[in-house]
């Protein structure tokens, strides 16, 4: 059961998809409604939080508490420009918080609450993970959660954040175009041995609301990603908000009515443009669009064709070509470099942008992999590689860092400093390590150089505690690790100081290294620019120690810094010109102020989440008290009517008095019983239940009484017809005495007087009343009787005794230990057999 609980989970914008990793492979996993889509929405009720399809299904009826593309929003400000533009396509109310961050308005328990967006997140994930617990039948933890490669080191905090109050254990953000590549190329039996020339194939996933691109080379038993192109506010909804655009234009004209004015008509519309879309997607004829009651309860029609729809979205698809063109950029390949081009995402179905792929790397469009589902099979398979308890294939996964990631710090002597740690399209995760020259504590920061998705290209900052001078006034060495965590997270994971002593002040924690003794002080700068280059050229494919922490990510950290400092500090061994040192390392404490919650606002959002949850657990079973309540009343009541299954099994009077109970429940229903307790519900049902279950007894006595009277009847034909064969001589009988048979006819008899004064009693006995005889009493009459005459007249026949061979005695046996047959008489005439 372990094994089933690793799941992948794909986080889209408009659905998310889960996967399960089994022994056979991969299987997606559908929700309460049997669907495989779970819709990213949640919404508020009076009563209770609404998630998943059931919220969608509710979103126009309830348009200012149903949130929806609040992944768009993780991790962000709500002064962010990004931000002010998505606020045009939420009907909800969004608003500033006190720290500048999200808040989103909704009515929930009849009062005004403000959730972030991580918090909204959480409820969606609360949701997934039920949905898998409950296909799954066992408790779920570990998961591997798919994010757009493009999210920032903020972005993927908040989803981490979310994760957290959800109460899911996130072994890895992966990216989504790294889920697809490895979905693909797990299965592959004929991919190049390692020393052979990569496969190379680009990965296109044009959902609902971005365009990802991303170039991967293959060979056997391991993935590289080379790099990716995006554009991030780029999807199939642009192409929704064109065509909604020109039918507001159309309708505006025609009808004189103006969608963009009412929120639900333009919700609507919205929701149609969309299926037209996706009819427009097999089919170029003219196709109609009807909404019934749009406005001012009037209807509208329009139609559109695929030619005039991509005139409309001209602007959309030289985006997606742009984004095309730029992967062959960053990857430094040409067309003919490609071997196959693969697609997922919705979008991707639109034949002009499989046109569009042609026409840039000059190969067709392939759909070998599943449009919807690829990144959660990827996540999952992630996640089995990654969980102790799954045995998977060995396949390895290299991926990158888009952005180029730079380190500043304040200089010792009153210069700042700054140098790119991380090129971009980097591998990752990754490791490096920098060497500082301090005398008292210091602080790194870390920044984005590239053009990032995100108003601010600050990571965070780093204060290094605990530095002091030598005893002779001198610099310490201390050595910064940066690192692109396993969820492409930069950190600086850890700070050690480095001290040198003579071998005579041994103390623990120590390792004898060689060091150089021409050594020269003299050059070490603030920052060993010299030695952080050296460092990072170790950090290459040549180095093993750093490949290995490439490969296998976070792992490699828990090796201890006096592992590594003889690589540091070790001079030429081909030359005995050292001295043997001790070299102590320390680990230095760090302050980090960098993006998403602190613990303690974790905490406390984990709190509320677990008290809404209750909320939606007791909500669920006052619902479904009332609803088993209200199906009482519908059945008894139409089973009471003339004609029906229950008339006849109830007095009259009773039955009028019953119904009019019924009647006044129904009414208390629809009126003061609307929103009772479910101890309440559970009392009336109960209470219904003593006076409806008896007459359901009784008619479904009536219904098997005759069939276990006729097997009782069976039962005694049965044993009168043994009494006849016994007295016509019948061998199979011949060994039972008189006496056994006396008794075998006595209870037979008095067995079918029982039954016959039974269906004479029964047959008087009116329907509505309790029956003289009920079937368990059949039943057990039948028991009776069967007990006494099955041992008679089963009882077995005699053994009879074979006389020994006359030519062996009794006891002799044949030398392989057998008894010798004894042998056989020559058969004889009759007339011998009369004279013996």
């Amino acid at each position: 059961m372990a094994a089933m609980s690793v799941i992948g989970i794909d986080f889209g914008n408009e659905s998310c998809y889960i996967a399960v990793a089994k022994a056979g492979g991969i299987e997606t996993i559908a929700n309460d409604y049997s669907l495989r889509g779970t819709p990213s929405c949640v919404a508020f009720s009076p009563k209770n939080r609404i998630l998943g399809v059931a919220a969608k299904n509710q979103m126009v009826t309830n348009m200012k508490n149903t949130v929806f593309g609040f992944k768009r929003l993780l991790g962000r400000k709500f002064s962010d420009p990004h931000v002010q533009k998505e606020l045009k396509h939420f009907p909800f109310k969004v608003e500033q918080r006190g720290d500048g961050g999200i808040g989103i308005r909704v009515n929930y328990l009849g009062e005004d609450n403000v959730f972030s967006p991580e918090q909204i997140t959480a409820m969606l994930f609360t949701k997934l993970k039920d949905i898998a617990a409950t296909a799954l039948q066992t408790q779920i933890n570990d998961c591997v959660i798919s994010v757009p490669s493009y999210y920032t080191n903020a972005e993927r905090m908040a989803l981490l954040d979310a994760a957290g109050i959800a109460g899911l254990n996130v072994l890895r953000l992966m990216n989504e175009t790294t889920a697809t590549a490895l979905t693909y190329g797990i299965y592959k039996q004929d991919l190049p041995a390692p020393e052979e020339k990569p496969r190379n194939v680009v990965f296109v996933d044009f959902g609902y609301s971005s365009l990802q691109v991303a170039a991967c080379a293959f060979n056997k038993g391991k993935l590289r990603v080379l790099a990716t192109a995006t554009d991030p506010y780029c999807g199939g909804r642009d192409i929704d908000m064109a065509l909604a655009e020109y039918f507001c234009q159309d309708f505006l004209t025609r009808f004189k009515l103006d969608p963009k004015k009412n929120q639900r008509a333009f919700l609507r519309l919205l929701q149609e443009v969309e299926k037209i879309k996706k009819q427009m997607s097999a089919n170029s004829t003219r196709l109609p669009l009807n909404i019934e009651c749009f406005m001012e309860e009037r209807d509208v029609s329009g139609e559109m064709q695929r030619s005039t729809m991509e005139q409309l979205c001209s602007e959309t698809f030289t985006r997606v070509e742009r984004t095309l063109r730029a992967i062959l950029h960053n990857a430094k390949l040409r067309p003919e470099d490609i071997n196959a081009v693969e697609v997922v995402g919705g979008s991707t179905r639109i034949p002009a942008v499989k046109s569009l792929i042609e026409q840039v790397f000059g190969k067709n469009a392939s759909t070998t992999l599943n449009q919807d589902e690829s990144v959660a099979r990827g996540a999952a398979l992630q996640c089995a590689m990654l969980s102790p308890a799954v045995r998977v294939r060995e396949f390895s996964v290299s991926d990158v860092q888009p952005y180029a990631v730079r380190l500043a710090w304040d200089a010792a002597r009153g210069e700042d400093g700054d140098m790119e740690v991380f090129p971009a399209f980097h591998a990752a995760p990754f490791s490096k390590m920098l060497t500082f020259y301090r005398k008292e504590p210091f602080s790194v920061s870390a920044y984005y150089s590239d053009q990032v998705p995100y108003p601010d290209n600050f990571i965070g900052q780093w204060n290094i505690r605990d530095v002091q001078p030598t005893a002779e006034g001198e610099s310490q060495k201390v050595k910064l690790k940066v690192r692109v965590n396993i969820h492409g997270i930069v950190t600086v994971a850890s700070a050690s100081l480095v001290e040198k002593k003579p071998d005579s002040s041994q103390t623990d924690n120590v390792d004898m290294e060689n060091v150089n003794e021409k050594e020269n002080r003299d050059q070490e700068a603030p920052m060993d620019t010299n030695g952080a280059s050296q460092e990072q050229q170790q950090n290459g494919p040549d180095n093993q120690e750093v490949r290995e922490d490439n490969m296998k990510g976070e792992p490699q950290e828990k090796q201890s810094w006096t592992q590594r400092v003889g690589q540091w500090f070790s001079g030429d061994k081909s030359k005995d010109k050292s001295k043997k040192v001790l070299v102590k390392t320390i680990e230095l404490p760090i302050d980090a102020r960098t993006h998403g919650f602190s613990q303690q606002d974790v905490n406390a959002y984990m709190e509320q989440e677990g008290k809404m949850q209750a909320q939606d657990r007791q909500e669920k079973e006052r619902a479904d008290a009332r609803n088993a309540l209200e199906e009482y009343v519908y059945e008894l009541r139409g089973k009471l009517g003339a004609g029906e299954t229950l008339h006849d099994f109830v007095a009259e009077e009773q039955r009028h008095r019953l119904v009019a109970h019924l009647d006044a429940l129904e009414q208390w229903l629809y009126d003061e019983g609307e929103d009772q307790n479910r101890q309440v519900y559970s009392d009336k049902l109960s209470e219904l239940r003593t006076e409806g279950e008896p007459i359901k007894q009784r008619r479904l006595e009536f219904e098997l009484r005759p069939g276990a009277l006729d097997d009782f009847a069976l039962s005694i034909q049965l044993t009168n017809k043994a009494v006849d064969q016994f007295k016509a001589g019948d061998a199979k009988y011949a060994h039972l005495s008189e006496a056994d048979i006396q008794k075998v006819m006595e209870a037979s008899k008095n067995a079918l007087s029982w039954v016959e004064s039974a269906r004479q009693a029964l047959a008087h006995t009116p329907r509505h009343q309790a029956p003289p005889h009920t079937t368990h009493q059949i039943r057990q009459e039948r028991q009776s009787f069967e007990s006494i005459v099955n041992p008679i007249l089963n009882k077995p026949k005699p053994k009879e005794k074979t006389p020994p061979p006359a030519s062996a005695a009794p006891g002799d046996a044949q030398p392989d230990g057998q008894q010798q047959a004894p042998p056989q008489a020559p058969p004889q005439s009759h007339e011998q057999m009369d004279v013996e």
